[in-house]
Order: C-alpha cells, then sequence, then structure tokens
C-alpha cells in the first residue's frame, strides 16, 4: 500500500491545484494564456491564487518589512513564481492579454512594499526559484540568476576561489535582482566601486515577451538597468558579473564610544578621513541614540574592512586616524568569506554554508530614508544632531564612507549619479516591533523629523537620494507626467534623470512596467522600482 499512497499523494495535490484553478476564473484564463507555451500542468503548478492552501506563506516568504504585512494591505490576485525563463516571458505577455499590472519581486528586502503592494488589482512575480548561479573562474565572472541571493553569490565564488569575491551589499538575504538593478554598494565600495560597475551583460524579458542579451537591447538599454531600476524596463533575468581579487587575508574591527569618551570628536575626523584615507579601507559609522547609566545619549560604533593585514591598518590609522585608538589586540584577519560572514553578525568561524539561509518570513516593522553629505557637518552641528536624536529617541544613523574609486568613475556612467563630490552617504534608520497604526505613525514622524532636522547638513539643488534606499516620501506621482516625475527623479538620479526617461519611452512607450497610469502623451517617466532585493 505505501508505493500506492506515494502515488496519490502527488496526483491529489495536481488535482486541488487543477480545482483551484477553475474555482477562480482569472486563474483559469492565466492558465489558458500560459498554455500556449506549456502544458496546463506546469502552468498551474506555478500560480499561486487566493484559493491555494499555499498563497499566504510563498506571499509572506519575501516580505521584510512587516508594515506590509497586515490585513489591510493590498494582495496580488495571484502569484505567478517562474522556473524557467519561458514563464517569465508568458508571465509578461499574458499579464498585459488579460489587463493586469505585473509586480516584480526577487528578494523582498522592500523598504516600502512596491514589489508585492499596488493599488490596483495584479499579480505578483516572484523571481525566487531562477537562483542558478554559475561561476567560471577561467573568465573571472559569474552569471548569476535575479531571484539569487547575495549570500548564494558570495558562497558560490568561495566554493570557486578563497581570492576573489563581489563588491556588494553586507545583508545576504538581500536579492540580486534588485540590489544590482539599483546599483548595489558593500564594504568594498571605496576600492571597487559599485556592484553595476562589474555587471558585464545581463538577460531581460521586455514588454513585448522576447528574452534579450546585451547586444539584443542595445547599449541604451543595458545602461538602464544597471543602476535606474530594472522593473521599470523589463524583467531581468540574470546578470553576467565580473569577479574582483581579495587577498588571502583581511581585517575588520568594531569599536563603540559614547559621547563621554570623545564620540563627538572620533565623528568629526572620521568625515575627513574615512573618505579620503587608503582605497583598502572601508569604515561605516553607526550613530544610534542609547541609554547608558540610566542617561539617554548617544554612542557611535565604527566597523571596518581592510583589504590586508592588522600590521598594515594599525600603522595607517595611527597616522591618519589617532583619536580612534586602534590597536592590533582589536583587530581580527580572516578571510574575505569570513569577514562577509562578520559584517552579517555572525561570529568568525562560521560556516559559509549559513550564506545559504534564506531567513524567510522574517520581518520587523521599519522605515527607511536617505541622505548624501559633500561638506563635513561641523562640531557644533554635531552637538545639535545628537540633542535631536537622544529627543526623538528612536532614529540612528549610518554613515557609508565614499572616495576612493567613487570619486574616479563619472556620474553618467551608470544611472547612479553620487559619486565624486560625495564624503558619504547617510541611512536613517528605524525599527520597532509594535504592530498597529499609532507605532507607524510615531515612528514613521521620527525619521521623517530628523531628516527634516539634516537640511541644513546635506545636499541641495537637488536634495539626492539613494534609489536602492526606496522612500516614498522623496516623491510620488498621480498622472505619471515627465514634470511629476522629475520632482523625485532628479534626487535619485541627477543629471541622468532624462537619459533614463527617453530609454523610458523608448522600450516601454505604453507603460505597461509602472504602478500607477501615465497620462502624458510624450514623455513617461519610468515607474518606480519594483524589485528590492
Amino acid at each position: 500500500m505505501q508505493p500506492l499512497l506515494l502515488l496519490f499523494l502527488p496526483l491529489a495535490f495536481f488535482n486541488l491545484r487543477l480545482s483551484s484553478a477553475a474555482a477562480d476564473p482569472i486563474n483559469q484564463s492565466l492558465v489558458q494564456c500560459f498554455s500556449k507555451s506549456m502544458t496546463a500542468g506546469e502552468a498551474s503548478s506555478i500560480i499561486y491564487s487566493k484559493n491555494n492552501p499555499s498563497y499566504t506563506s510563498v506571499l509572506r516568504a519575501y516580505i521584510r518589512n512587516a508594515r506590509f504585512n497586515t490585513s489591510s494591505t493590498p494582495k496580488p490576485l495571484l502569484i505567478i513564481t517562474p522556473k524557467d525563463e519561458s514563464h517569465v516571458s508568458a508571465a509578461v505577455t499574458c499579464a498585459q492579454k488579460l489587463g493586469f499590472r505585473l509586480k516584480i519581486r526577487s528578494g523582498g528586502h522592500d523598504y516600502e512594499g512596491l514589489s508585492y503592494v499596488f493599488d490596483e488589482p495584479f499579480f505578483i512575480l516572484d523571481m525566487f526559484n531562477l537562483r542558478s548561479i554559475t561561476v567560471d573562474m577561467a573568465d573571472e565572472s559569474a552569471w548569476v540568476g535575479a531571484g539569487s541571493t547575495l549570500g548564494e553569490l558570495y558562497y558560490n565564488i568561495w566554493k570557486n576561489s578563497k581570492v576573489h569575491g563581489f563588491p556588494a551589499g553586507v545583508c545576504p538575504t538581500v536579492g540580486i535582482g534588485g540590489h544590482i538593478s539599483g546599483a548595489g554598494y558593500g564594504t568594498m565600495i571605496r576600492k571597487y566601486g559599485l556592484s553595476v560597475d562589474y555587471v558585464v551583460d545581463a538577460k531581460l524579458v521586455d514588454v513585448n515577451g522576447r528574452i534579450l542579451d546585451r547586444k539584443a537591447m542595445g547599449e541604451d538599454l543595458f545602461w538602464a538597468i544597471r543602476g535606474g531600476g530594472a522593473a521599470s524596463f523589463g524583467v531581468v533575468l540574470a546578470y553576467k558579473v565580473k569577479l574582483v581579487p581579495v587577498p588571502e587575508k583581511v581585517t575588520v574591527f568594531r569599536v563603540e564610544r559614547y559621547l563621554t569618551e570623545n564620540a563627538t570628536d572620533i565623528t568629526l575626523k572620521w568625515q575627513s578621513v574615512a573618505p579620503t584615507t587608503d582605497d583598502e579601507l572601508f569604515m561605516r559609522m553607526l550613530v544610534q541614540p542609547v541609554t547608558r547609566n540610566k542617561k539617554k545619549t548617544v554612542r557611535i560604533t565604527v566597523i571596518a574592512l581592510y583589504l590586508g593585514d592588522s600590521d598594515s591598518l594599525v600603522s595607517l590609522l595611527n597616522k591618519d586616524f589617532p583619536e580612534l585608538g586602534i590597536v592590533k589586540e582589536i583587530c581580527n584577519e580572516t578571510s574575505w568569506i569570513d569577514s562577509v560572514l562578520w559584517w552579517a553578525n555572525y561570529d568568525l568561524g562560521t560556516q559559509p554554508t549559513t550564506l545559504l539561509d534564506r531567513d524567510l518570513n522574517d520581518a520587523n516593522f521599519l522605515k527607511r530614508k536617505s541622505d548624501y553629505v559633500q561638506t563635513p557637518i561641523p562640531k557644533k552641528g554635531l552637538e545639535s544632531l545628537w540633542k535631536k536624536m537622544v529627543e526623538l529617541g528612536k532614529v540612528g544613523l549610518v554613515f557609508n564612507s565614499y572616495g576612493g574609486r567613487m570619486k574616479r568613475v563619472k556620474s553618467d556612467a551608470t544611472p547612479f549619479p553620487h559619486r565624486a563630490g560625495n564624503l558619504f552617504k547617510i541611512q536613517y534608520s528605524v525599527s520597532w516591533e509594535q504592530p498597529g497604526d499609532e507605532a507607524v505613525k510615531n515612528f514613521t514622524t521620527q525619521a521623517k523629523l530628523l531628516h527634516e532636522f539634516m537640511t541644513p547638513f546635506v545636499s541641495k539643488n537637488p536634495r539626492s537620494a539613494y534609489l536602492n534606499y526606496r522612500d516614498i516620501d522623496v516623491g510620488s506621482t498621480k498622472t505619471w507626467s515627465y514634470e511629476e516625475g522629475k520632482v523625485y527623479g532628479q534626487s535619485y538620479f541627477n543629471g541622468n534623470y532624462d537619459r533614463l526617461v527617453d530609454v523610458k519611452t523608448a522600450v516601454d512607450p505604453k507603460n505597461f512596467f509602472r504602478l500607477t497610469p501615465c497620462f502624458s502623451h510624450t514623455r513617461c517617466f519610468f515607474g518606480l522600482h519594483q524589485e528590492y532585493f
């Protein structure tokens, strides 16, 4: 009886999927449309309707912001989970034929929920199955599926070489598709620049369902999808990236200081040293309001990666940054892959296989914003900032140093323009655990107030922001006119905005890849980036 049972269970599940499709006319119509390029059974196996018992778990798996995981959050009519490139082509073609918007999700680290929330009936195209990674050490490159995570890419590089890496983000569960399409950066930004600076080819499904590589799509579209928000132009299937050399031994350290421990002077000096020191050194600074000895204060934390040994690092910082007081005893020499795990808050010595954990259904309530600093914040400005942060109580800042290669790449080399002239980027960060509208209003208001307070100290005309830290406070549009989009498009892309508009108009003239209707008869600004990460 056991073999018969094993045969019966898959058949029963298959019949359940078919009955689910039959009970949902939209599902049935999509399956019928898909059947032109695949069997009905194959189509049913990748489509989840609200009637499907797995619908909720599939939807929630990659929601990383609990603000958009409530009963009142708009839900997709269907979730499409392609397992083959042809499935993506069919999804793009059939969604248009049926008259539904298609949202593209490649990882779920989406600060504003734009990859899985919409105010019109919509489908989600969830790319998590397209996670193939092929590393070619002869070419020092890798083809990476858009549904892969950074951790999976790092692990596969490590499996093939102990002296290669890739310049991308510190969180292993971030999805490749969104991270790269919005520029992508990490701890090697000063040495190597951005993730998009190492993209040499790509495969994309355009609005007509065609699968295009770099040669077929042309250089304008290839330029646009490397930092301009690829989901505005099509569906990226995979990127080909060049790997970068890393030494066998790197050094990391973490130093904490409070206001009573010279934190203000350290922060003042960090602003001039972190963007100008040796390109091998990246120093991130966390600034957090905390309570110490029952008193509210501010703590700074300097976290660093140095592409070299600890002796060289200590010598460098004793010369450039003696205020920090770095000694060899607090430095950890390790491999590059171990440094990746350490930056992701794992203990040194953690097995690299940990990078393959997608950590599904992990979501806090959160709000993020961003800014760029082009001139150092003076001491009095820092002191006023500490006071404001303590007053607000919850919002922290992340300072990410620029300089190095970032100032040597032209601002129009990719859509990402924030290169030379920027000392560091600020991320405003607040997370909380309490559900409910009151908590959302409280903490998002704190973030907005601190952002407003920082106005005198950050970039101007435009006040710039980072696309991968999507923030709808920067601006949104009702009609998708060129002028509406320009209000915030220039914040993300500065002088590259107009070229992105021209590419969008050429490759998607009916503006299928968007959030809301476009009523401009001449130039549609590309839709908000839908894939984060």
